[in-house]
């Protein structure tokens, strides 16, 4: 529930019909839940139908009940505490086979940043990370996980990539002083969005270099500044965030930078297997224990 539809809420509320009153008051005290619930659950539980529920979302101005529980979602992603986010886990797969919940959960994340992706958007960030000067990657708290992969396969394709490290907020900034406007940064965030992140995205704005942001909204705090914006859903089906629609589209930019790179990395990976076999780096399969000694 962004500000704006929080706002509207109130002010709309003495107008309301009695049913659509109902849910406004409930969606005003009971945000943390409303957004988890589809129209005929938030019906159920307010005591109208679901038809009563789709007609409130179109007086709100919204096309239709999934704009406005979208909208919920993008509020409360950045505002469930912990605590919260187990309470509506627990709403959501109590009973159900949580195997199944989850991981059909994560495909359909992976499906729907499919097809919200604008294809040339992406393709002309692809072009520019090719020509950049130097790279800057930061990612804080659970995203780090995605910044460490994104740079661990960047580090094979260009010699010119940075993680950022945000233990604290000098550090970061003593990595990030040069910063200018042949270098790029790609900043990664999620809800909870991370300060060391924001922080770090304006800077490198302020100084001319061109920014990228994943992140999961276009009202991500990280989206404002960013030159060029790549949307992945993360919408949590418990209190751990669900990252697998962002890995999968960091995996996708992997992929497309190394085509467009395809003689330099094939190089490097020539020399990067003869490094692993002299020195050792990986166990040998049984096949390879035979072919060595023919």
């Amino acid at each position: 529930m962004a500000n704006d539809l929080s706002a509207k809420l109130s002010e709309l509320l003495p107008e309301l019909s009695k049913g659509h009153k109902k849910i406004a008051e409930f969606i005003l005290d009971h945000y943390d839940k409303a957004a988890f619930m589809t129209a005929s659950r938030l019906g159920t539980v307010v005591g109208v139908s679901e038809s009563t529920v789709v007609r409130f979302a179109t007086v709100l101005g919204y096309e239709g009940y999934p704009e406005l529980q979208k909208a919920l979602r993008e509020y409360t992603s950045s505002k469930l505490t912990s605590i919260q986010r187990m309470d509506v886990m627990s709403d959501q797969l109590e009973g159900e086979d949580l195997l199944t919940k989850v991981m059909n959960f994560d495909i359909d994340q992976i499906r729907h940043t499919l097809e919200e992706t604008d294809k040339e958007d992406f393709y002309e960030t692809v072009d520019i990370l090719c020509n950049a000067k130097t790279i800057y990657v930061i990612g804080a708290r659970s995203a780090a996980v995605l910044a460490r992969f994104l740079v661990f396969y960047f580090n094979i394709m260009v010699d010119n990539v940075r993680l950022i490290h945000t233990t604290s907020t000098s550090e970061m900034f003593e990595q990030i002083i040069n910063i200018g406007k042949d270098d790029i940064m790609i900043g990664i965030s999620f809800p909870r969005y991370s300060k060391h992140t924001v922080k770090a995205f304006r800077y490198a704005k302020e100084n001319g270099a061109q920014v990228i942001a994943i992140t999961d909204s276009r009202t991500s705090p990280i989206a404002e500044n960013a030159d060029h914006l790549l949307l992945a859903r993360s919408d949590m089906a418990s209190f751990a965030d669900s990252l697998v629609a962002p890995m999968s589209l960091i995996n996708a930019l992997i992929t497309a930078m190394s085509m467009r790179k395809r003689e330099f990395v094939s190089s490097n990976y020539e020399r990067l297997e003869r490094i692993w076999n002299e020195y050792e780096v990986y166990e040998k399969s049984d096949d390879q224990d035979y072919d060595n000694n023919i």
